[in-house]
């Protein structure tokens, strides 16, 4: 089988996966959180164990040490660690990406695709000295000059998804340490290998032992992040379910967070549009790593007479090839076996309340891999937003179409959603994209552009029930999320001065 072949020829890893506590990998003592199977075979090929209290204690404590001189390196050092670190991935995206294939199911190149995003954010942090700086007035009364500048948190946490294995946690860990926190990261049960790999790297960059540690489990993992009062902030991707849960309760132990939730992102197609374009942006964006993004463009908004080019659009999704992510695909199996059944659910209410599926993907089977967890592309025709298709994201390759006469009726379908992660807009009339992206509510935008994810000067800016916390991923805000600002303001008397003895409130004079 494919799996066991590139396990054996390529990787040296457990099939447990292991804890990283203090620069020392360790096999938990806890029970079985999770057996891990292929996507291709339903086979076990792993298991992930539930960390248990006293090692998620030690690991925690590990990084409150590490903190203590950690947060004195200094920033241009700490900016050298990253340099050597983003030199290591690089040389090592095709190893990553051959895990990710194996454990999650991704095509190779959307695997890989995962691995260079999020190194483009350890990119960014290794320009950290020019955006960590304060600010400065001087002589703002004789004598007295205020100047700030920003300090780390502490220990910060992180709980990953299983869609994005290396981006994600490349998205939380790097940015934190580099500003001077030490980190305790949860990778996805489902999916440990990357992080596993990762850290190894991190290791070979010379970071110092205790600075990240890494603990396996399941929703008890997450329930220690939340209660342990040492951690200062916690970072998630994931589903609404998740994402409520943490913020409400690392909240009530004064924790910060960046919740990043659930979406139903809508593509609006503008009769003007670029046809060929446009159909082509929206079959990738919709069916691309089949489905499982919280930026796929799920849902089309046809307006006017853009509703003739559905049958081309079709056509489009039947040319896509569905098989294993390491031959040469398009769309890959989904991740796991519930997600696949849920999958099923959720187009089957579809069918049952007046949806009309001109395009059924949940038939497929492959030859070679028929337990796999396959699913083609799927177009869902005659919605509306009362379905439970619409209002539930799908997280798989299933396109919903509505329908709209104008623009100011698609941005009102738009609005009404209660998630916010993103948008786009298919039009050649700058007008109109203008007026899109004045007045609709959601958190990115894209304009001819259909996963509209900003490179990480910028950060991503989901809203709406898309995004709970303090500050956005990476960008100045997260540079904002992973450190607070020490204000000092000083005075150097000259010897004629001195204070009058008063009870007022001083003022600058």
């Amino acid at each position: 089988m494919f799996h066991t072949q590139l396990r054996k020829q390529s990787f040296r890893f457990s099939n447990i996966a292991q804890n990283y506590i203090n620069g020392v990998w360790k096999t938990s003592n806890g029970g079985i959180a999770l057996e891990r199977r292929s996507p291709l075979t339903d086979e076990v090929v792993g298991i992930t164990k539930q960390t248990t209290q006293a090692e998620f204690n030690e690991a925690v404590d590990a990084a409150k040490t590490a903190f203590k001189t950690w947060s004195q390196v200094p920033l241009p050092t700490r900016q050298r660690y990253m340099f050597e670190y983003q030199a290591r991935i690089r040389s090592k995206v095709d190893d990553i990406a051959n895990i990710i294939v194996e454990e999650h199911g991704k095509t190779l190149a959307d695997a890989k695709g995962d691995v260079i995003r999020g190194l483009e954010v350890v990119e960014a942090a290794c320009g950290i000295t020019h955006v960590m700086q304060g600010e400065t007035v001087e002589n703002l009364a004789k004598g007295v000059d205020t100047y700030s500048y920003r300090v780390p948190l502490g220990v910060c946490a992180g709980v990953c998804p299983f869609n994005f294995p290396a981006m994600i946690p490349l998205w939380m860990f790097p940015i934190a340490i580099v500003t001077g926190n030490t980190y305790v990261l949860k990778p996805s049960e489902r999916v440990p290998g990357a992080v596993t790999y990762l850290t190894k790297l991190l290791e070979e960059s010379g970071v110092p032992k205790g600075v990240v540690n890494i603990v396996q489990g399941g929703f008890e993992t997450t329930k220690h992040i939340c209660e342990h009062p040492d951690i200062k902030a916690v970072s998630f991707v994931g589903g609404n379910k998740a994402g409520d849960y943490i913020y409400e309760n690392a909240s009530k132990t004064f924790k910060r967070c960046q919740i990043n939730m659930g979406a139903k992102n809508h593509g609006v197609i503008m009769p003007d549009a670029d046809k060929e374009d446009c159909l082509n942006a929206l079959a990738s964006a919709a069916f691309g790593s089949t489905g499982q993004r919280c930026m796929a463009l799920s849902v089309a908004i046809f307006v006017g007479k853009s509703r003739e080019w559905i049958p081309d659009l079709i056509a489009k999704a039947k040319s896509f090839k569905v098989g294993p992510g390491h031959e040469n695909i398009d769309i890959a199996p989904v991740s796991y076996k519930e997600l696949y059944e849920r999958i099923h659910y959720l187009v089957g209410t579809a069918e049952k309340e007046g949806g009309k599926l001109i395009l059924d993907g949940r038939s497929f089977k492959h030859p070679k891999y028929p337990k796999g967890y396959f699913v083609g592309p799927t177009v869902i025709d005659n919605m509306n937003t009362n379905m439970t298709s619409y209002k539930e994201e799908i997280f798989g390759p299933v396109l919903n179409i509505l329908y709209a006469d104008t623009l100011d009726q698609a941005i009102e379908i738009i609005n009404n959603n209660p998630w916010g992660n993103g948008t786009a807009i298919f039009t050649q009339n700058g007008s109109i994209a203008r007026k899109f992206q004045n007045e609709v509510s959601a958190g990115q935008i894209g304009i001819n552009l259909p996963i509209p994810v900003p490179l990480p000067m910028f950060s991503f800016t989901g809203n709406k029930r898309s995004f709970n916390g303090d500050a956005n991923f990476y960008g100045k805000a997260g540079i904002r999320f992973f450190t607070q600002m020490k204000t000092i303001t000083s005075r150097w008397k000259e010897p004629s001065d001195s204070y009058t003895l008063s009870t007022a409130m001083p003022t600058m004079k």
